[in-house]
């Protein structure tokens, strides 16, 4: 299938015209097209963000029925070059990996391949016989073993770095040890890295909390252990490659680098460069990784995820080819959270209110509670670097949004463009 290109173009004098040509190519909406004026809304608050240092620069794409009825872009990929974002730029996703992950694990489901109610243990020993941390200090046994689908949830009691107490910095170990030998000769593999959390405390009994965590990582892992392949080759033969994915992967070669877009922060003078490596993650993406990180390694383009965006909205199907079955799609984003589950991810994540979370994806239950309009059934994530996308099945729409901001998640820009995309446009 060949994307329709940029329907928007912008003028000498900064103002839009949408052509008769274009709304054809875009398959505008009988009686719900996306208007030159809507158009001029979203363009106005993408470029605000850009003059307010909110980004960098950023590229907005949406689908309606596989159809594309709006691209946008703004700002920079290099500020320091005045090197203006294009649409093929090269985005690091961090957690918009996930969704990717979690397809991989439901394909090696349907495959008969993988039970997700098997324990981890079976593929990497150290998970067997674990401790949890108790308030008080104290280490207890495990009630049960942590499980596949404990992964796919967020409900293992697995860690990011930073949390306090023997369980986080006994985490903290394996990630700084990670990175230290991120360019060595021996570097940490994708294996190992999931061998040697499997190695410390948990920060829950399995199955009785909820805490966005490593997870990810281990089901890259997992999937190398059942498919016999790197996770990376798995990830190409079975998703990238049958989805033209060209530009996505867990480095970037030397001939696309260019592309690659430069990741900031808010410093004492607005946004500056960061050039920091983060849970593992070179930055400069210019090496083939032993460390495939199935929660934060790839890179990405906005037309590359929208490809995978599209499939699973289709049900699986992408240009006529099947790359899911249908009902493994249907599992996959319909998912949710035991109640006291749903109230410990309510805590800690309290930007994405009236969502639910399972699979990897957070999915939206209850539209009144979210901070941003949407249709209940729309499921997607973000990124630590501010990448996102949603599909809403009932609508039809696909959004994926690429910026590269340190610590961003769902910014600000976003949710105000997807409140002028729903109540305009929908």
């Amino acid at each position: 299938m060949m994307y329709d290109r940029q329907i928007i173009r912008r003028q000498r004098d900064g103002r839009f015209r949408l052509t008769a040509a274009d709304n054809e190519r875009a398959g505008v909406w009988e009686g719900k097209q996306m208007k030159e004026e809507n158009l001029r809304k979203l363009q106005e608050i993408l470029d605000r963000a850009v003059a307010d240092k909110e980004i960098a620069g950023a590229n907005f794409c949406v689908q309606k029925d596989g159809r594309e009825i709006c691209y946008l872009q703004s700002g920079y990929g290099d500020m320091e070059r005045k090197k203006e974002l294009r649409r093929d730029s090269i985005f690091r996703l961090y957690s918009m990996t996930k969704p990717i992950t979690a397809a991989a694990v439901m394909k090696l489901a349907e495959e008969g391949r993988l039970d997700m109610g098997e324990p981890v243990a079976a593929f990497f020993p150290s998970f067997r016989g674990q401790t949890v941390e108790e308030k008080a200090g104290e280490r207890v046994p495990v009630q049960r073993d942590v499980t596949v689908k404990d992964l796919m949830d967020m409900t293992a009691g697995l860690m990011y770095p930073g949390y306090a107490g023997p369980a986080g910095k006994e985490t903290d170990k394996v990630f700084v040890e990670l990175d230290r030998r991120l360019f060595t000769e021996n570097p940490m593999s994708t294996e190992e890295f999931a061998e040697c959390l499997g190695k410390c405390p948990l920060a829950f009994q399995p199955g009785s909390g909820w805490m966005y965590s490593s997870c990810a990582d281990v089901l890259g892992a997992i999937v190398e252990k059942v498919s016999g392949v790197a996770f990376s080759r798995y990830l190409r033969e079975n998703f990238f490659e049958p989805l033209g994915m060209a530009d996505t992967g867990f480095y970037v070669p030397e001939e696309k680098r260019e592309r690659l877009a430069v990741t900031y922060q808010t410093g004492m003078e607005g946004m500056e460069p960061y050039r920091g490596n983060h849970l593992g993650i070179i930055n400069a993406m210019d090496r083939e990784p032993a460390f495939a990180s199935g929660g934060a390694g790839l890179v990405s383009t906005v037309d590359d995820y929208m490809r995978f965006a599209h499939m699973l909205l289709q049900g699986g199907i992408y240009d006529g080819g099947r790359v899911l079955e249908e009902h493994t799609v249907r599992f996959m984003v319909n998912g949710g959270l035991l109640r006291n589950q749903q109230l410990e991810m309510e805590k800690q994540f309290t930007h994405i209110r009236g969502y639910t979370y399972s699979n990897l994806l957070r999915i939206l239950q209850e539209e009144g509670k979210a901070l941003h309009m949407g249709q209940a059934g729309e499921y997607g994530w973000d990124g630590w670097l501010g990448c996102y996308f949603s599909n809403d099945p009932r609508n039809g729409i696909s959004i994926v949004f690429m910026t590269q901001r340190k610590d961003a998640g769902t910014l600000p820009v976003l949710r105000k463009m997807k409140n002028v995309l729903y109540a305009s446009c929908l």
